[in-house]
């Protein structure tokens, strides 16, 4: 599977007459887009607003964050089993509007659901204050559930990005580059002196709003499967979920996922990357064990000699973490774990609510409980009330001159169990 990734570098984004690229500023006519996204009944208004990297601007709560693209040459489309048909992806050509995001937020679904600070503390914490957003904001009718409020809102920022998307179609890219993954006997013989190492993607698919898709299908109800790290990039994998939003992967992070990248990086150098095994996070012990089964089982038919696994969540998907790497491990594969910590807010508690002697190669995206003071800032975007009772905040969390005393969950992206964020470790 080879895929092309061209990247126009998208330095602004404004409204004006017409959607296009120009001089490195994606102009959208905002009119054309309200009525490419409306029609959902169960939403009773849709509007637009534009938050640059370093305005005074607080987007709270944050829903989802996606990146517009476009299937320029290859089968299928972006979002298969969404937008697209389910035709396999990530062979052809894509164009990126690099630089651009679309951020959905509006009334609360979830308490699960985060902040993206465009400058300030905050600002330090999320990678998506350094790109340039199209906020949409979507308020619901009242009475619908929140599942259908989930829903309605996830696919106006799919349509959303899908027709901004189009706008880099025929521009030509500022850089392209390939990646490319061969069927697994072939993969195998290319670099025969190289360690050969297969990426464990756990996804969050617990329900109750902790749902992530897979070709359109909802991810509780699939059993562990290969994908070329390539259909990753096409939307593959797309966000549904309300996990807490320092380590929640939204539908950008699918699509530019840090691990596969440096995974293709590092291919031909000092490893050989085979691909993917996307498997799921249970809430039933059986089901947990059925999918670890499946996960091992299916690395050791890759002929895996080291894995890289990650997870999706805290507390409960731990369990799924220690279950991957304990089965792996025993296979004889050798195992580096990606995760969080929820080690209180003096850092002294337990990391992990579960864990093995034989995690012994572990990575961490930081500790969320650690408490940050985010400044007040002279533009809401959504409802700042959310502040009191998203995770990680408390009620008087949002003090009257604006400021918020909340842990690191609240900022999107601040733990990120792929990486895709900007903590770092040091010793001592």
């Amino acid at each position: 599977m080879r895929l092309e990734v061209g990247k126009i570098y998208v330095k602004d984004v404004q409204f004006g007459a017409a959607t296009k690229v120009e001089n490195g500023v994606l102009f959208v006519n905002k009119e054309e887009l309200l009525k490419e996204v409306s029609g959902d009944e169960r939403l009773t208004s849709i509007d637009f607003e534009i938050a640059r990297p370093g305005d005074e601007t607080r987007i709270i709560p944050v829903k989802d964050v996606i990146e517009p693209r476009v299937k320029v040459e290859g089968k299928g489309g972006i979002f298969p089993g969404f937008i697209a048909n389910v035709e396999q992806v990530g062979s052809g050509r894509t164009h990126v509007l690099k630089g651009a995001a679309v951020v959905t937020t509006g009334s609360i679904v979830g308490f699960q659901e985060g902040i993206v600070d465009m400058s300030g503390e905050g600002a330090k914490y999320t990678p998506f204050s350094k790109t340039n957003n199209l906020v949409i904001i979507c308020e619901h009718k009242e009475g619908i559930n929140q599942y259908d409020h989930e829903d309605a809102v996830r696919m106006v920022g799919f349509k959303a990005a899908t027709y901004l998307g189009k706008a880099a179609m025929d521009v030509t890219p500022d850089e392209v580059k390939v990646y490319e993954t061969l069927p697994i006997l072939e993969q195998a013989k290319q670099y025969p002196e190289l360690p050969k190492v297969v990426y464990v993607y756990m996804i969050q698919t617990q329900g109750l709003l902790h749902d992530t898709y897979v070709y359109g299908v909802d991810g509780k109800k699939i059993i562990p499967t290969f994908l070329y790290p390539t259909e990753m990039f096409d939307g593959a994998v797309v966000s549904g979920n309300c996990v807490s939003a320092c380590d929640k992967n939204p539908t950008y992070v699918h699509m530019n996922h840090p691990v596969i990248d440096d995974l293709y990086e590092r291919h031909g150098k000092d490893i050989n990357f085979l691909g993917c095994v996307v498997t799921n996070e249970n809430v039933y012990l059986a089901d947990k064990e059925r999918s670890s089964n499946m996960t091992a089982k299916l690395v050791h038919f890759l002929g895996a000699d080291a894995v890289i696994i990650s997870e999706e969540g805290f507390g409960n998907p731990d369990a799924d973490l220690v279950m991957n790497c304990n089965k792996i491990t025993d296979m004889g594969i050798k195992t580096v774990l990606i995760t969080d910590e929820y080690a209180g807010q003096d850092g002294a508690s337990q990391s992990l609510a579960d864990s093995t002697p034989l995690a012994d190669a572990v990575v961490t995206g930081g500790n969320a409980n650690e408490v940050v003071v985010l400044p007040p800032m002279k533009k809401i975007i959504g409802h700042i009330d959310a502040a009191n009772v998203i995770a990680g905040g408390h009620v008087g969390s949002l003090r009257e001159d604006g400021s918020i005393e909340a842990e690191l969950q609240v900022i999107t992206g601040a733990t990120s169990e792929v990486g895709f964020n900007y903590m770092s470790a040091k010793g001592f």
